[in-house]
């Protein structure tokens, strides 16, 4: 028997299966893919990575794979995509392997069931209120008080989340959450919030141990777009330490630190409030910033981990690296984009990349599917980063036409 095999169950977190599978091949593992879809993954035909194709969402089905991969190859561990993580805890208790404890992944997945674990154990977090149907949001966003944050209780990647700042915006987007358009991971229930405002922070933390809190900026409401991630935060150490305790008191309530977790703040005028636990970890770019300021390849270290390997977790003397997402500013079919190889040579680009290529339809939808790539800098100050950052935006630059109107 040779190498043994790395699994992963429908990719990775957003933008990294890439990355984990090139983390797995460099410890020396096998990687194969289990996919409803393997199609949709398309760097698993350009790396030439062996996937199959099995019902992921059947358990039974999935073990019954991966008991034909032990016999053939050995599992040395298992991860997943985000939606899959609490499946991939079922299967590595199933195979005695390292993993995430699914119960405690299910309970977290749930939104309104993570603020009600939050609640009990006393962290700060925005009112909020759980509604089944118009009438139930209406008279939640009367009790929490105008603008709030309206958002399924299962959902990623900011999908069907939308800042509504008065009555007729909350029945319009309940409309639309509770029609045929917006398709539901789980039984239709609206998460209804308090808006809080103030700077986004989001911290990475691999088991117990945060290795770095870092800032994110959206674009223009009423949708969450990200627009830039910024590591380190400018924080004080006693600002880091109460956002790293609450963090930790997350874990605590939740039944989490196994694994990596990312966690999002708002510092409001009552200080820091808990926007949302992710028992997983962020998707791109977060994983690439990491490694850049402190010298923490996350990915690889989240593998060693789930194989049962020793980490290695020392911080090197730290930089400032930041990524600025590319946007679609409106709908249509995407004529041509360029500009990248000038950005990459500018000093100080690590990475510059798109997400889509010429003729392709342009959608919006006011979530993560609006980026159309994303450029990745690095240097020794927060100054430099953000006007290296912003020079090599500049010499990017695509032409998207306009869908044809009816009559045209």
């Amino acid at each position: 028997m040779g190498r043994k095999a790395f699994i992963l169950v429908e990719g990775a977190p957003w933008g990294c299966g890439l990355l984990y599978v090139q983390a797995a091949q460099r410890l020396g593992l096998h990687p194969i893919a289990l996919s409803a879809d393997p199609a949709q993954h398309d760097y698993l035909a350009a790396e030439g990575i062996e996937a199959i194709r099995v019902d992921t969402d059947d358990l039974d089905a999935l073990v019954q794979e991966c008991s034909r991969i032990r016999a053939t190859y050995g599992i040395a561990g298992i991860a997943g995509r985000s939606l899959a993580y609490a499946t991939v805890g079922e299967l590595c208790q199933r195979f005695d392997l390292p993993g995430p404890n699914p119960a405690s992944i299910e309970r977290c997945q749930d939104k309104f069931n993570q603020r009600q674990l939050l609640a009990e154990a006393g962290v700060p977090m925005p009112a909020y209120r759980l509604a089944a149907d118009a009438r139930d949001v209406e008279r939640s966003a009367a009790e929490i008080g105008l603008p709030v944050i309206l958002k399924p209780t299962v959902s990623g990647g900011s999908i069907g989340v939308r800042l509504c700042r008065n009555l007729d915006e909350v029945a319009e987007h309940t409309a639309y959450l509770l029609s045929e358009k917006h398709i539901w991971l789980s039984s239709p229930r609206i998460l209804v919030e308090q808006f809080a405002q103030g700077p986004h922070y989001t911290v990475e933390i691999i088991g117990k141990e945060v290795i770095g809190i870092g800032t994110a900026d959206f674009g223009p409401p009423p949708h969450f777009v990200y627009r830039q991630f910024t590591l380190p935060a400018l924080l004080t150490d006693e600002e880091y330490n109460r956002i790293a305790d609450i963090s930790l008191s997350c874990l605590r309530a939740l039944g989490l630190g196994w694994g990596l977790t990312g966690i999002e703040f708002r510092w409001t005028g009552d200080g820091p409030v808990v926007i949302e636990v992710n028992p997983r970890p962020h998707g791109t770019p977060a994983p690439q910033l990491v490694q850049l300021v402190y010298g923490v390849d996350l990915i690889t270290e989240h593998i060693k981990l789930a194989v049962g390997e020793e980490l290695d977790l020392r911080k090197r003397d730290r930089q400032t690296a930041a990524a600025r997402f590319l946007v679609a500013d409106h709908d249509g079919t995407l004529d041509w984009i360029g500009g990248d190889s000038q950005a990459a040579a500018v000093s100080g680009v690590a990475e510059v990349k798109f997400y889509v290529q010429p003729k392709t339809p342009i959608v919006r939808k006011g979530d993560y599917r609006d980026t159309i790539g994303h450029v990745i800098v690095a240097s020794p100050s927060h100054a430099q980063t953000e006007a290296t950052l912003q020079r090599a935006v500049d010499l990017i630059d695509w032409s998207i036409t306009p869908f044809p109107t009816l009559g045209e």
